[in-house]
């Protein structure tokens, strides 16, 4: 089975009973459950609940307790609203009997109106672009023994970089960081399904804006790095097996907290979806 099967697998939550839905759980090397599958699962979740012919525009996530890898998830859905243009929801992920996570999203019928949009930044195309992979590949072996071997695996999502930075010896540098970004094998017809990717491919790389003006890095076992709450906004239709550019910056960093946005743009400049991330950002005390 492909990496991209697998995490097509992985957003397809299992009905359990009215409104209850329950999710595997998934290892990309983070030291708990990675924030972008809860997400996507909760939205899957949501959108089994929603009449055909809506789409979610926007979701708000708060994260509450690590995920633990080793457990399933469970999805409880609330039906809040039915609107005639609009319907509302409200998830929370439970495991071991407490919340983890809890999410409000909001799916409304297509409508004409006003346009306008921010312009793609002007950067190289994915072409030329060293790939992620190949970019590990060059510090693996000085890589975390407990994290090494996640990262050896191929990645469902491909990921290149057009900012350049090295994860075990980083530089000071602005808060902005972006990449292209696009499911590695092409994706059955589900908005749905492209959707709920968009979401678990938004918590790759949005926190590390913030760190980048800092010199730190994910791989710092002195520091503590969590999402606390995490915001997506969609606006036009696209495609998670074609390139999207991920521009991501961080305004604020303050109190062991790092603010971060994002914004999704296709090839040919629309953006398509926006993002914002506060994450904690702590060091750990000297030993």
């Amino acid at each position: 089975m492909s990496m991209t099967q697998e995490l097509i697998n992985l957003l397809q939550v299992e009905p359990l009973e009215l409104n209850l839905f329950r999710g595997i759980s998934g290892d990309i090397g983070s030291r708990a459950v990675f924030g972008g599958q809860v997400l996507g699962q909760a939205l899957a979740a949501a959108a089994r609940t929603v009449e055909e012919g809506r789409g979610v525009h926007s979701l708000h996530a708060y994260f509450l307790r690590p995920g633990d890898k080793r457990a399933p998830i469970v999805y409880d859905v609330d039906r809040i609203r039915d609107g005639s243009s609009f319907t509302t929801r409200r998830v929370v992920a439970i495991q071991h009997g407490r919340p983890i996570f809890n999410m409000s999203a909001s799916f409304q019928v297509f409508e004409d109106g006003a346009e306008h949009a921010d312009e793609m930044p002007d950067v190289p195309g994915p072409e030329g672009l060293t790939p992620e992979s190949e970019l590990l590949a060059a510090v693996i072996a000085r890589l975390p023994e407990k994290v090494r071997s996640a990262y050896e695996r191929v990645r469902p999502i491909e990921i290149r970089p057009v900012t350049r930075f090295d994860p075990l010896a980083p530089t000071a540098r602005p808060p902005l960081f972006t990449a292209w970004v696009r499911a590695a094998d092409p994706l059955p017809d589900s908005p749905v399904l492209h959707q709920a990717m968009l979401a678990y491919t938004s918590d790759f790389y949005l926190l590390h804006a913030a760190l980048l003006p800092h010199a730190m890095s994910f791989f710092d076992p002195a520091l503590h790095i969590a999402s606390l709450d995490h915001a997506m906004w969609f606006h036009r239709p696209f495609r998670m097996d074609e390139w999207l550019l991920y521009v991501t910056e961080s305004p604020s960093a303050s109190n062991a907290r790092g603010l971060c946005r994002g914004r999704f743009f296709t090839r040919d400049g629309r953006l398509v979806a926006s993002t914002m991330q506060e994450g904690l950002i702590r060091l750990a005390p000297p030993a």
